[in-house]
């Protein structure tokens, strides 16, 4: 993997996380929830709360408030009633954009996603027609300002923990797994203090399009940050370059 660097888009995001840590603390909590209910909750035997708790600590959720969660989810459990829920769907200019979701209320989350579509001069479509052209990956970032390792050196770690590919970037270095090899990665590198700037299972564009109309950018926008704004949305991906 080369040719492009998330380490921008990842500060960027992190930015917006701090200025509206209530939604990115709910759908953490949320993902808590659901991984406690399918795997218990001693983050020691379920591998997918450990990638949760990751993720909180990444959004610089306090560990109190992480241990709550989980000694809440694990007293409960009946009361869990989230599904995962994906969407796919052109932006203007052909944007392909995919939205996951977790969601008590599905009708309320297919409205308020496809009305973002809308309201930005888009349209949702059949499962699968934009997800092709996708590759789902787990991916590392590591800040070139967050470590001492020189590449050679990270490249090897990585590589002999499970990592699938890895390339060096302006400023940071991106580890690629497969999706099911994502957490023993993560873990190695947790073991071995590596600071990670973010760490997840991503949906990596096979080829970017590139905005250059202003109306087009605006619109997309729109249905951006209207899905950003959403309390269900999790994860948006698109393929813009």
């Amino acid at each position: 993997m080369s040719g492009h660097s998330k380490f921008a888009n990842i500060r960027v995001k992190k930015e917006k996380n701090d200025a509206a840590k209530g939604k990115a603390f709910t759908v953490i909590g949320r993902e808590i929830a659901v991984a406690v209910k399918e795997g218990g909750p001693n983050p020691d035997n379920n591998a997918k709360l450990r990638d949760v708790i990751a993720k909180a600590k990444a959004a610089n959720m306090p560990n109190d408030t992480i241990e709550r969660g989980i000694k809440k989810a694990a007293g409960d459990l009946e009361n869990v009633n989230y599904s995962y829920n994906t969407y796919e769907g052109y932006g203007p200019g052909g944007v392909a954009i995919i939205v996951k979701c977790l969601t008590d209320n599905n009708n309320r989350t297919a409205g308020n996603v496809r009305s973002a579509f809308t309201k930005g001069g888009g349209s949702i479509g059949v499962t699968g027609c934009v997800s092709y052209m996708f590759d789902e990956k787990g991916l590392i970032i590591v800040a070139k300002e967050d470590t001492e390792m020189d590449a050679d050196d990270l490249m090897m770690f990585a590589i002999e923990a499970g990592a699938e590919d890895f390339s060096e970037e302006e400023d940071s270095f991106e580890i690629t797994t497969a999706p099911n090899d994502f957490s023993t990665v993560r873990d190695a590198f947790d073991k071995e203090g590596i600071k990670m700037a973010s760490a997840e299972v991503t949906m990596i564009p096979q080829n970017y399009v590139s905005v250059t109309d202003e109306d087009v950018q605006k619109n997309l926008d729109r249905i951006l940050d209207l899905l950003d704004a959403d309390d269900d949305v999790q994860d948006v991906y698109t393929n813009i370059e």
